[in-house]
């Protein structure tokens, strides 16, 4: 059983920004979501983590509606990363990280010894161990992004959700980062604009375009030609690696008619 939605749409201030989305993800698979901005992604985020209800349709966890799950049985099996996190509080990193153990806590406490572990796992695999003791605002915008991804991997979750998070990471940190996701015992949704890493680590992708799904299905057969020049307006070559049979996307000057203003 896994997170997944059916025919999900969501009504935000009068403009549908999801229109009957489902995703069915198999479990430990790694979900790619692409499309330009403002075509729903991080809005079918929100719908999957609980943070807002689906104005029509449904998102399930094990079957059961998302909606009626208590949000601390939820947060034990579901991991969010934000674009946008921040706190006004200058605390550490590693007490950072350590939020994400609050749902493994109960009336009377959790377990020092798990969290400790937990935390320090956490903070090994994102490369942020020597930087725990360090305060939040002293820290670089993909230092900071590191810290989120290690808050949620801490809370040890099987459902993870990422909304852009190669976001303000230099080249290594971004393979490193989707490696990591790749390489986990869950199961992922990647919200990623970059059309070659989405092809490089993801087991399948979801197309999204003004709110709607537009293809879903493996790397190879969504990222055609065709397929960006519709969704993303431009000119693309996609030729397949021998090694790793995914493809790889170079783009090419655009041809398109544009509108260029008067110097």
């Amino acid at each position: 059983m896994t997170l997944r939605t059916r025919e999900v749409a969501w009504n935000r201030g009068g403009r549908l920004v999801v229109d009957g989305v489902s995703l069915d993800p198999r479990p430990g698979e790694t979900i790619g979501l692409l499309g330009p901005n403002g075509s729903g992604k991080s809005s079918l985020i929100r719908l999957l983590s609980g943070a807002v209800k689906p104005t029509s349709g449904v998102v399930t966890l094990d079957d059961a509606s998302l909606a009626a799950i208590t949000r601390r049985d939820a947060a034990r099996a579901i991991a969010t990363v934000t674009q946008h996190a921040d706190t006004v509080v200058d605390i550490s990193v590693r007490d950072i990280v350590a939020l994400g153990r609050i749902p493994h806590r109960g009336l009377f406490g959790g377990d020092p010894r798990a969290d400790d572990a937990a935390v320090a796992d956490a903070l090994d695999r994102t490369g942020l161990t020597g930087k725990a003791g360090e305060l939040w605002h002293r820290l670089s915008g993909g230092e900071r992004q590191r810290v989120h991804i290690a808050r949620a991997l801490a809370q040890q979750p099987r459902e993870l959700l990422l909304d852009e998070p190669t976001n303000h990471l230099d080249i290594r940190y971004q393979l490193d980062l989707l490696q990591l996701i790749t390489d986990l015992p869950v199961t992922s949704v990647v919200a990623l604009h970059d059309l070659n890493l989405a092809a490089m680590f993801c087991d399948a992708l979801l197309v999204l375009k003004d709110g709607r799904a537009v293809a879903a299905g493996a790397p190879a057969e969504i990222l055609t030609p065709e397929l960006i020049s519709s969704v993303y307006e431009v000119d693309a070559a996609v030729t397949v690696d021998e090694e790793t049979n995914r493809p790889l996307i170079r783009f090419q000057p655009s041809t398109r008619a544009r509108a260029v203003a008067p110097g």
